[in-house]
Parts: structure tokens; C-alpha cells; sequence
């Protein structure tokens, strides 16, 4: 027999006063927005004091919210460094676990274990738009997917090898006739903006429906580093400082797979010159302020739609870049320029202005806004939760160690501001005390206190090898490291 329930019934009124509240207790659940940069080196903001750049939409973040100032990509299993760390990102997964999880990226997505999969699963409407580079397609994804990129903007025959010797450039960042960033007419970072402003209003508009994770991913600053001239006029010559551990030429660079004939590598004359490391770095810091200015755009937009109270904001970048620092332009190495990225954390509960030294992995963010989402991390996410730390709950990194991968050709172990660099085709070891050798110019491996620092970090990679299923046989190259 059915039961009857009277209008002033507790079960009623149960029900009647859920169905009143349900919307808001959706809502108390945040928007996330994740800003996401390419090949942006970790010094390049100008708050930092670190180079001279002008970011003052950066310097806001930084200032509304709290900044981890040692944030590493854990490196790479192909020379597309892009590719990797966004398969550790999507996928939640170490390196090596997330090499084999890319090759089933499609899989992987249809089985819920992809990041935008995850969020939807807490109950968000997801959004991308810009630079994807996952063997997954973006439209598959997300609820929504608009302006998808490929891993760059074309480049053209005259981009590369420039300036010359002689002075002589082939090449413009700001005439449209090259393409890459200006191919259909207006600068893709500016697209990237335009895109986000217009999610702002849809979301605006169905803001008692779900919470939003929107994913935006500029282009910038990876080559070719295009920006309007006014932009390249604010950074002359004579502003652009040589990075004081610039060299002509690596030493080890095909040892470590990084020669010249690598795409990257190849955008400037080998040996380097202090002339063309200034006109690489001027373009470099331009295309910054400007994606800069198009961050501005979207802050300024999340703001003015009333949004901005309910969301958190999360910037980051997917790798560094060397651009001349150790001789080096690219990021296939291991050196802090091309590991270490911004981090930035705003949010209703977050502190202001602070700044982290624990070391975290930028991947951290996944499991980081799946908290936010109040969703239990998943068994396969193999990075961290930091909102703790960012919170002031802890100051211990959930990583004792940041381990380093690229190829089969180099690894490393940073353990507070200890760093160990092997490179098993030399074969040799480097070490550098990052406090007091921030740019790693000082090789202590020959030293005695050196030599110490290897006997005790040469055996914690070999396990963290073991941890992150690397299969790399390091003691081949290094025998005298076997057990007796």
C-alpha cells in the first residue's frame, strides 16, 4: 500500500526545503579556470625581479594569490616536451606511466581517467579553448571546444638560423606575411582572449546551472615568437640583457641529445652569438607582454561578469625554454630554465601575495582542482593535492624529491637546493647548489663536497627510477655505483 504524506509532514518538508536549496548548494561548488602558457621559463615574470620584463597582469596574480616559485616539469620522452608534460597533465600520471597512457589517449578518455573526463564526473561544465597537443581530440574532451590548436603556429624557412653573423635578418616577429601566430588574421593569443571572453558570457548567463572548469591554453610564448611591433619596440636591443650563464655552445649537447639540428636548437646560428641571444630573448619577452595583456583581458573579464567571486584561477606554463642560457635555445634539457615554470593559485580562500618554496610539479594542478571540486582523487592520479600547502596547512612538498627525465640521455634528482645531473652517454655527473648557484654555472661534481652530494643522491634516482618505471640502466654508465 502506497504511503500519503500531508503537506506539513516532516518528509515533505524535507523534500520541499532540498529542492529550495539545491541550487545553491550547487553553486557553493567553485568555477575553475586554468590559464595555461607555452615555453614560459619561470623567471619571466616581472614581480619576480628575476630579468627585466614587463608582466603587470602576472604581477596582479601573483599579488591577489600565492605563487610556488619551484614548480618543475618532470621532462621527456620525446623532443616535443609540450607533448609530454600535457599527457602528464590530462592524464594524471608520472612520466613513463603517462607515455604508455598516451599511447591509449582515446581509451584512456572513453575509461573517465582524463582530467576534463574527471571534472565532468564532479558535476562541471567543461570548456577549452587554444593550444591542446593531446593524442586525445579536445571536441571529444570537453562539453565544449572552440579555436583548437595544433602544437604551434607554422613556421617558416626564415625563421630559423637568424639573426646572422653579419647582422643580416631574413625574418620580422610583427609582418604578417609569416604567418605562424598572425595565420588568419589576427594574433592567436588575442583569439585565445577574445574566445574566453566569450565563454565568460554563456557561463554568465547559466550560472545556477553548473559549476564551470574552463581550460585556456595560449600558444605563447613558443616560437615563432610573433607580437605586434609596438610590443618589440618596448623591449630595444640595448634593454636586453646576455644571461649571465650564456654560452656559445654546450659542450655536451649532441651527449645529451640536444645538437643543433634539433627544430628548437636550430632557430639561432651555432656558435651562439651575444647579438643573436639579445634579438631571440627581445622577441621572447615581447610575445610574454603581450599574452600578458590578453590575460589582463580575461581577469578583467571574469571580474566584470561577477564570476570572479566563485572561481579559482590557476596559471601555469608546460615547460620553460632556455633561450641562450648554457648555449642552449630550447627545452629538451634539464637545466632549472627549462624544467622550472610559473605556478600562481587564486582563489576566495587563498592567501595573498605569498610565495611557496616547497617544490611541487606543475601537474599538480589536476589533482589540485579535483579537490577544489570536493571529488576523492582518482587511484591512477599519481600528483598531488597542494592546497594545503598553498593554505599555509603545511609547508612539506608532498614530493620529497623532483626527478628529472629526458630521453634516454639525461636525468636528475633535486633534493632541497642539491641537484644531480647524469648524463649516462659521456658519461658524467653534475652538481649545483641551486641556492647558492640559482643559474648552475658551478659544477661542485669534482669537489669533495660534490662528490658527497653524489653518494647520496645517485642512489635515491636510482630509486626514484624505480618509482616512475624509468628503464633507463643507469648503473651501466656508472658501474662504480653497484652494489658491491
Amino acid at each position: 500500500m502506497n504511503k500519503i504524506y500531508s503537506c506539513s509532514s516532516p518528509f515533505f518538508l524535507f523534500v520541499a526545503i532540498n529542492l529550495m536549496i539545491s541550487p545553491c548548494l550547487a553553486q557553493k561548488k567553485p568555477n575553475i579556470l586554468f590559464l595555461f602558457a607555452d615555453d614560459q621559463c619561470y623567471e619571466t615574470i616581472g614581480t619576480l625581479g628575476l630579468t627585466d620584463i614587463e608582466t603587470p597582469h602576472l604581477d596582479r596574480l601573483m599579488n591577489q594569490g600565492t605563487s610556488f616559485i619551484r614548480t618543475y616539469n618532470m621532462g621527456s620522452w620525446s623532443g616535443a616536451v609540450c607533448v609530454a608534460s600535457r599527457h602528464m597533465l590530462n592524464t594524471g600520471r608520472f612520466i613513463w606511466k603517462a607515455e604508455a597512457a598516451s599511447k591509449k589517449a582515446e581509451e584512456e578518455r572513453k575509461a573517465g581517467r582524463f582530467w576534463s573526463e574527471n571534472m565532468k564526473a564532479a558535476g562541471y561544465k567543461t570548456y577549452f579553448t587554444g593550444k591542446w597537443h593531446v593524442r586525445a581530440k579536445a571536441e571529444a574532451c570537453f562539453d565544449v571546444a572552440t579555436m583548437v590548436r595544433g602544437g604551434m603556429p607554422n613556421q617558416t624557412p626564415e625563421g630559423y638560423n637568424r639573426p646572422l653573423p653579419d647582422g643580416t635578418d631574413p625574418w620580422s616577429p610583427y609582418d604578417p606575411k609569416f604567418e605562424g601566430f598572425w595565420k588568419g588574421g589576427k594574433h592567436w593569443s588575442e583569439v585565445v582572449a577574445d574566445e574566453t571572453l566569450g565563454f565568460f558570457s554563456q557561463a554568465k548567463g547559466h550560472a545556477q546551472e553548473k559549476p564551470f572548469f574552463a581550460y585556456i591554453a595560449f600558444n605563447a610564448p613558443h616560437d615563432p615568437r610573433q607580437a605586434p611591433k609596438s610590443f618589440i619596440d618596448r623591449y630595444p636591443l640595448d634593454r636586453i640583457k646576455v644571461p649571465p650563464n650564456f654560452l656559445p655552445q654546450y659542450p655536451y649537447c649532441n651527449e645529451i641529445k640536444c645538437p643543433h639540428s634539433l627544430r628548437d636548437e636550430k632557430l639561432a646560428p651555432m656558435p651562439r652569438t651575444e647579438h643573436a641571444i639579445k634579438v631571440h630573448r627581445q622577441e621572447y619577452y615581447a610575445i610574454i607582454t603581450h599574452m600578458d595583456e590578453q590575460i589582463g583581458r580575461i581577469l578583467d573579464g571574469l571580474q566584470k561578469s561577477g564570476l570572479d567571486k566563485n572561481t579559482y584561477v590557476i596559471y601555469s606554463a608546460d615547460h620553460g625554454l632556455g633561450v641562450g642560457q648554457h648555449g642552449l635555445l630550447g627545452k629538451q634539457n634539464l637545466y632549472e630554465h627549462s624544467t622550472r615554470v610559473p605556478f600562481i593559485i587564486k582563489g576566495p580562500d587563498i592567501p595573498r601575495g605569498k610565495k611557496v618554496e616547497a617544490p611541487i610539479y606543475l601537474q599538480d594542478a589536476m589533482a589540485t582542482s579535483l579537490a577544489l571540486a570536493g571529488m576523492p582523487k582518482p587511484e591512477h592520479v599519481d600528483f598531488h593535492n597542494i592546497l594545503p600547502l598553498a593554505k599555509g596547512e603545511t609547508d612539506q612538498s608532498p614530493h620529497r624529491d623532483i626527478y628529472g627525465a629526458y630521453l634516454d640521455a639525461q636525468r636528475s634528482i633535486t633534493r632541497g637546493d642539491l641537484k644531480l645531473l647524469a648524463y649516462p652517454n659521456v658519461p658524467l655527473l653534475r652538481v649545483y647548489d641551486l641556492k647558492k648557484d640559482p643559474l648552475e654555472r658551478k659544477d661542485l661534481a669534482k669537489t669533495k663536497r660534490g662528490r658527497k652530494v653524489i653518494g647520496t643522491l645517485f642512489p635515491e634516482l636510482l630509486k626514484l627510477q624505480q618509482e616512475m618505471n624509468d628503464s633507463l640502466d643507469l648503473l651501466e654508465a656508472f658501474p662504480e655505483f653497484r652494489p658491491s
